[in-house]
């Protein structure tokens, strides 16, 4: 018995070369987002901060600078980094910003099933890159800004009917 799957078509768009154009634009950027110029955001760090950079940006658990001041993020007791434009929060994945995703991944979490710890900071000793994640931020905070200001030039959505 042959099964007939109904064949999809992608329909002709008024502006197709502006919706290609921008959407190379924007697959170049959310592949390459670790390269991006990073956003300025100030990193401020407590006078007692470590001198050792694995223990200066150890990680617990991010959290935002307050419930609703999203313009911030305690990264842990000595470093919080602000500067982050509120319209950043714009851009969603799932329902989230890139940034709410970094705050619930990144912290040292132990699954109850199994015992097994996530540990970021193993990653990071790993990686030998102890500001991955704090460079990650400013890195997501320039692909949000970016994706927004190429979604707003794409061109009225207009069906060319054939």
């Amino acid at each position: 018995m042959t099964v007939c799957l109904p064949v999809h078509r992608v329909p002709q768009v008024e502006g197709f070369l502006e919706y290609a154009r921008i959407g190379l634009a924007l697959a170049e950027l959310h592949l390459d987002y670790e390269s991006v110029k990073p956003y300025p955001l100030d990193e401020q760090l407590t006078i007692d901060a470590p001198d050792d950079p694995y223990e200066r940006y150890h990680i617990d658990k991010l959290a935002w600078v307050s419930r609703k001041d999203h313009t911030g993020i305690r990264y842990n007791s000595h470093l919080t980094i602000r500067g982050i434009p509120e319209s950043e929060n714009c851009y969603k994945v799932g329902g989230r910003s890139p940034l709410e995703w970094v705050i619930d991944r990144y912290q040292i979490k132990v699954d109850k099933a199994s015992g097994i710890v996530n540990d970021p900071n193993a990653w990071l000793r790993e990686h030998d890159n102890p500001r991955y994640v704090v460079d990650l931020i400013r890195s997501l905070v320039t692909v949000s800004l970016k994706t927004q200001r190429l979604i707003a030039e794409l061109p009225a959505f207009e069906v060319i009917d054939r």
